[in-house]
This record gives structure tokens, C-alpha cells and sequence, in this order.
């Protein structure tokens, strides 16, 4: 079930220890959700390199929750088709952003 919601959600709430849930766009790719953050996309306090967060996944259509799930955040630097792939998500906009995470969700 989550990856399947994952697929399909463009933005997710990530809720880092001792902070509030922020929504964040995001983009579902090869087994791991990607976040950009910073610039001109959303701040997430508290989300590091290594950090343990709460991913809330909301149905698109009816914004109903769907699912919780534990995930750990790695600061990376995508390739040039997961760059390519974050932008293209934004469809909009043309987005900046400082950070680059990849939350692995564990077993």
C-alpha cells in the first residue's frame, strides 16, 4: 500500500522530531521518496542528513489520510535524470532549491 500511495501523491507531510508536519512536494523514484527543500521550495526544520521522519501520505482526490511510514532522510546529489525528474514533477514552476533528500522507508 505505500507504494502505491507513493506513486500517486505529488506532495506528502514529513514531520521531523520535535517539529510540526510542513508539506512538501515530492517525487516517488526508484523505491525511495525525493524531496527537495530550501530556495524557492518549503523549509523543513529538522529534516538532515540521517534524520528519522514520519511521512504522511494524503489521498490526492479526497485528501483523506492514507497512510503513516517511518522513513530516513539522506542528503544526496541527484543524478541528472533525478534532477530532471524533480523539475518536471513541479510542472509550474521552475524550482530552486538548497537540499536534496531521499527518504528510504525500512522494513
Amino acid at each position: 500500500m505505500l507504494d502505491a500511495a507513493l506513486r500517486k501523491a505529488a506532495a506528502v507531510w514529513i514531520t521531523s522530531p520535535g517539529h510540526e508536519p510542513k508539506l512538501v512536494h515530492a517525487h516517488w523514484r526508484d523505491e525511495a521518496l525525493w524531496v527537495i527543500t530550501g530556495g524557492t521550495e518549503q523549509h523543513v526544520p529538522g529534516l538532515s542528513d540521517k534524520a528519522q521522519v514520519t511521512v504522511t501520505v494524503r489521498s490526492p482526490s479526497t485528501h483523506s489520510h492514507l497512510i503513516d511510514a517511518k522513513a530516513t532522510a539522506h542528503l544526496t546529489e541527484p543524478d541528472d535524470e533525478t534532477t530532471q525528474a524533480l523539475k518536471t514533477a513541479r510542472l509550474n514552476t521552475e524550482p530552486e532549491w538548497d537540499a536534496v533528500y531521499r527518504l528510504e522507508f525500512g522494513a
